[in-house]
């Protein structure tokens, strides 16, 4: 049977976990008095002069008996403690809970202790709760508001629609049924009610928004329109973008015939209105639910440690001491049910149309069940890349393809088209390590990267795709190997030199095709990323749009050999076998340009983003990570300077590419241990990490502190110049090394994120609402 304590830790709302009731340090203080009552208890044994009998136990039992049953007929239950509630000094409306021992114990201390302990875990819940309940009330009202404006909205577009079109000649002249509000803080049904109206449906729909408080420009103050109405004092705001359109183009021009790209721009706002107000209700709820789960997993909590002090004290003080706990706000409020079943009404009327089970799809959505054919194709496609790995080994070494004159061919047809691809899918399955790690220790990765939890990959997802990746990739290879003695026999060697081509052009089909299957939200996620980090500097930047920032940082030998495999088969180099156009050098010059090209543009678009999240938040921290790309970036560059086997200032070149990557090296060491996993606090009561720790080995943080520093200086092996396929091969070797370093960073880089959000005690993402204030904006 499972110990309570490992199922509340396995239940528990990681972001609130502090808040939670520290029932580990309960037990322990139950475990004192257990221990503090044992020597007392042993010279209690031999009272008579006769030693022990045979006829104790049952003299303990009836005892035990008649004590019970009994001796206090009146009093089952005692009372020994008391729970009094006071306000508090501040003035504020919450209650704090006080525990005073109305009996005597023989173990006084330990007992007041516990009970200490416990009042001080009751008040942290209580007030945690409350404080949260009213946020989620706020947000609520919040909520409210903003559908009504919402829906009113929609009403003056349609008024407007009917106006300009030929056919509402008769319906302008008949009344109209015309939406008003009925939704008020205090109402729990959210109807919106039909009133016959002779008005027309756009001025009472202006009068509605201003009883929800849209407020209007006053005109002897402000501006007016040319039609002598006043100007509307709110904007809607579109998530994708900062732009905003004012509700006058709306409101004040009804009857304005628009173009159909104006009237497409307002249309497409409403619509992305209308989506953030139904995502901000879909986050209210999982709100709500989280903090009913947090409600009753504390109960359950307190009726254990109360059971475990009954059975250890003797004593039957749970039934009193549970009926004041569960009087106290945590428990007694039926504010949070009222409101979710609010949220479920409005949700299934307006975004579900009237569909409550389409409605409980978005409110409570079901995590897609893990089927064992997953591992059963991980398992299979593993071996299956085992068996041709090994199969092509053998065949290489049988052709003699490494050591005769044609490795020089072979490497260049071959090597950057599958090391694309081998360094795909080490990625892959580090990130596939990353997932299962998160879920290991309970870092909620779907919320920090913003993922939808029923489309998001899974560990064993990310396995499946790297393990097909690898095996699509050896078979590809070993048919090639297999078809190269053919070749101008029964095959034209340009044909057989053309399979990395097409295994790359299956790969780019693959990611773009828009059928829904081989996990199309994750393809077409990564595609918006890319596009994000692109654009970098117009975009607002997102914590998944850096972390995928940074994982390209780590990918430039990837890049470097796309432009490789790209050059080779635009140029026909596969057919004449003549790579000068494709090696730096004067002979590619093109080629040597646009590798400087590719080697900076990670490193640019990281830098962008710095620098767009500093104009953002105006924080100097980003202005110093952008410096640290920066830097990067002059390192990089001196190192290609350094490999042009033309280069003819080879020594001082050395000393530039050791300078430069040396700063390179130390700048992002600082920021990996200090800024992006917070470690090296001196300060802090983990000797050099940081004060919260999710692994319990401080050992590990130690070791991944120099193991990261080793994989760091990888750089060292381009300063030596060797064979071209010596160094292509080692060049493979120190970019999957980089690889694995890069998924070694992100478990600590998100363990560190988390953290943060621990802090805030942020569960669920804020949603920016769409409708706000001129006023509000400064």
């Amino acid at each position: 049977m499972t110990k309570f304590s490992k199922e509340l830790e396995a239940q528990i709302i990681a972001e609130w976990g502090e808040k939670f009731v520290n029932y580990r340090y309960l037990k322990k203080l139950i475990k004192r008095i257990k221990l503090s009552r044992l020597p007392k208890q042993r010279p209690q044994r031999v009272d008579g002069e006769l030693g022990l009998s045979i006829f104790d136990p049952i003299h303990h039992f009836t005892k035990k008996i008649y004590d019970k049953y009994f001796h206090d007929p009146d009093n089952k239950t005692t009372d020994i403690s008391q729970v009094r509630s006071k306000s508090m000094e501040e003035g504020e409306d919450l209650e704090v809970y006080e525990t005073e021992l109305s009996q005597l114990f023989s173990e006084e201390n330990e007992v007041k202790m516990f009970f200490d302990k416990l009042g001080d875990e009751h008040n942290k819940v209580n007030l945690f709760y409350e404080k949260t309940e009213n946020e989620l009330l706020e947000k609520g009202k919040n909520l409210n508001k903003q559908l009504q404006i919402l829906i009113y909205l929609k009403q003056i577009r349609n008024d407007r629609r009917r106006r300009t079109s030929p056919s509402s000649t008769n319906s302008l002249n008949s009344p109209r049924s015309c939406l008003s509000p009925a939704w008020s803080s205090n109402s729990s049904e959210g109807s919106i009610e039909l009133v016959e109206s002779p008005m027309s449906e756009t001025d009472e729909a202006i009068a509605a928004l201003q009883r929800n408080g849209v407020s209007f420009v006053n005109s002897e103050t402000k501006t007016k329109t040319k039609e002598g109405k006043p100007k509307t004092a709110m904007k809607i705001d579109t998530p994708a973008t900062t732009a905003a359109v004012l509700l006058e183009d709306l409101v004040n021009n009804p009857r304005k015939e628009l173009g159909p790209v104006e009237s497409n721009i307002n249309r497409n706002k409403v619509q992305c209105a209308e989506k953030a107000i139904r995502t901000a209700f879909v986050e209210l709820y999982k709100g709500l639910g989280l903090l009913r789960k947090y409600s009753s997993l504390n109960m359950e909590a307190f009726t254990k440690i109360m059971k475990k002090f009954d059975k250890v004290s003797n004593q039957q003080a749970s039934a009193n001491y549970l009926k004041d706990v569960k009087e106290s706000p945590f428990i007694s409020s039926c504010k949070v049910v009222k409101l979710m079943d609010d949220v479920e009404s409005i949700f299934t009327k307006h975004f579900a149309n009237n569909d409550r089970k389409r409605a409980m799809k978005f409110l409570r959505p079901q995590q897609p069940k893990t089927s064992h054919m997953l591992t059963f194709f991980v398992g299979l496609f593993t071996g299956c890349f085992v068996c041709l790995f090994i199969i092509y080994a053998f065949l290489a070494h049988l052709s003699g393809i490494f050591s005769s004159s044609e490795s020089h061919i072979y490497m260049n047809i071959v090597y950057p088209v599958f090391s694309i691809i081998a360094l795909l899918s080490l990625h892959l399955f580090m990130y596939g390590c990353n997932l299962f790690m998160w879920k290991s220790t309970r870092i909620n990765y779907n919320f920090i990267f913003e993922f939808s939890p029923n489309t998001s990959l899974k560990y064993k997802d990310a396995f499946l795709i790297c393990t097909t990746f690898m095996t699509i990739v050896v078979g590809a290879m070993v048919v090639h190997l297999l078809l190269r003695p053919l070749q101008d026999s029964t095959f034209p060697s340009s044909q057989v030199d053309t399979i990395p081509g097409i295994l790359v052009l299956f790969f780019i089909a693959l990611l773009i095709c828009p059928l829904d299957f081989f996990y199309r939200p994750t393809r077409f996620c990564f595609l918006r990323i890319i596009r994000n980090i692109f654009f970098s500097p117009f975009y607002k930047v997102a914590l998944v749009d850096f972390f995928m920032a940074d994982q390209l940082t780590s990918q430039i030998p990837l890049l470097r050999h796309m432009e490789s495999a790209a050059c080779c088969f635009l140029a026909l180099s596969f057919r004449t076998h003549d790579y000068k156009a494709c090696s730096v050098g004067k002979t590619g010059r093109v080629f040597s340009e646009l590798a400087y090209v590719i080697s900076f543009m990670p490193y640019y678009w990281r830098a962008m983003q710095c620098a767009r999240r500093w104009f953002d938040e105006y924080d100097v921290d980003h202005l110093a990570n952008m410096g640290k790309y920066v830097s990067a970036m002059v390192a990089a560059g001196a190192r290609l300077t350094y490999q042009n086997p033309k280069n003819e200032h080879s020594h001082l070149w050395f000393a530039i590419v050791l300078v430069t990557s040396v700063v390179a090296t130390v700048y992002q060491l600082y920021w990996d241990f200090v800024k992006d996993w917070g470690l090296l606090n001196r300060n802090s009561r983990n000797k050099w990490l940081r004060d919260d720790l999710i692994l319990k080995k401080k050992s590990i943080y130690y070791i991944s502190i120099a193991f990261n520093t080793v994989l760091r200086v990888a750089w060292v092996e381009t300063i030596f110049r060797l064979h071209d396929d010596q160094k292509n091969l080692l060049d493979f070797f120190g970019a999957s090394l980089e690889v694995i370093r890069r998924g070694h960073w992100n478990f600590y880089r998100l363990e560190n994120e988390h953290l943060n959000n621990v802090g805030n005690y942020r569960a669920v993402k804020e949603v920016p609402l769409p409708f706000r204030d001129i006023d509000s904006d400064g």
